[in-house]
């Protein structure tokens, strides 16, 4: 038995209250996961784990060795991010959560160049745009965009983005444009929708309420009805600035205050934070700049 990755085992295991979830976490198998638990019960001499056909609890024992555990586990892991830093060389694994059109666009290409400049270390990257809680999923950080939750997490400002009001030249020659934020109530309007919110649009303070022929939880999903002249959508800036570019569409209410949401790296909490998180974070901030290269373009 390798009692570290034994060790480990445990720790995620009790942590995500799942053998399943804590070999998805791990890259192991379930039964793998399981075996390492097993020895490290029988090497102890000390039930760990009560199995029930509905969950896990931790035994007295289990309670104890976990807190031991993850002081020791967060220990190597920030000697071995030290020695690291100090030869500018990052190794073990970074596990990154973003959203996904912005991830796709502008995550994904920088987390390869940073894997490129760092061989030994090993990314875990997942787009998606629901609310993944760090500590329960493994993830070392999220990239997260507008307002936050309350949480004990530590949020870094990195850049931000603007929401922008565009159409295509063929919608605004057919359906006029609009001069002021009132007129959008008689537009056709895509609207972002996810979870329970969506269908007004909010300008610094106000809310507008709108309508249109189209909801969408994605916002490629808008971008591309905008284009094809469906109607107006307000877009974050990363999202459009092509299609501005080349002329697909058309910035709109430009004299309006903009709306601006900053983009997070959020971690958590911990004494030390290691160094792959904290030159990663670095590395974004520095590639996307502030205001970001995608506004820069459209000369916002």
């Amino acid at each position: 038995m390798n009692q570290l990755d034994a060790m480990t085992a445990f720790v995620r295991v009790a942590e995500l209250g799942s053998y399943t979830r804590a070999a998805e976490a791990l890259d192991l198998s379930r039964t793998r996961v399981s075996r390492q638990v097993m020895e490290l019960e029988e090497h102890l001499g000390v039930r760990l784990l009560q199995r029930t056909t509905r969950r896990l609890h931790l035994t007295e024992a289990g309670e104890r060795y976990l807190a031991r555990a993850q002081g020791i586990l967060q220990a190597l892991e920030e000697a071995a991010d030290e020695v690291g830093s100090g030869t500018g060389e990052i190794r073990g694994r970074l596990r990154v959560n973003g959203p996904m059109s912005f991830g796709t666009r502008h995550l994904a290409p920088l987390v390869t160049r940073f894997m490129v400049e760092h061989p030994a270390l090993e990314v875990r990257l997942d787009l998606n745009d629901r609310r993944v809680d760090l500590l329960e999923e493994g993830y070392d950080l999220a990239i997260r965009i507008g307002s936050l939750p309350d949480s004990s997490l530590v949020a870094r400002r990195l850049t931000r983005c603007r929401l922008l009001l565009c159409a295509s030249p063929d919608y605004l020659a057919a359906h006029g444009e609009p001069r002021h934020l009132e007129e959008l109530a008689h537009h056709r309007c895509l609207r972002y929708r996810t979870g329970g919110s969506g269908g007004d649009w909010q300008f610094g303070g106000r809310r507008l309420a709108t309508r249109g022929p189209l909801e969408s939880n994605n916002g490629d999903v808008l971008t591309l009805a905008a284009e094809a002249g469906l109607g107006i959508a307000q877009q974050p800036s990363f999202l459009v600035t092509e299609s501005i570019r080349e002329g697909r569409l058309v910035p709109l209410l430009g004299h309006e205050p903009p709306v601006t949401l900053d983009v997070h790296g959020l971690y958590p909490a911990r004494r030390h934070l290691p160094a792959k998180v904290e030159r990663f974070l670095a590395w974004l901030a520095e590639a996307w700049g502030d205001p970001p290269s995608w506004e820069r373009e459209l000369g916002l």
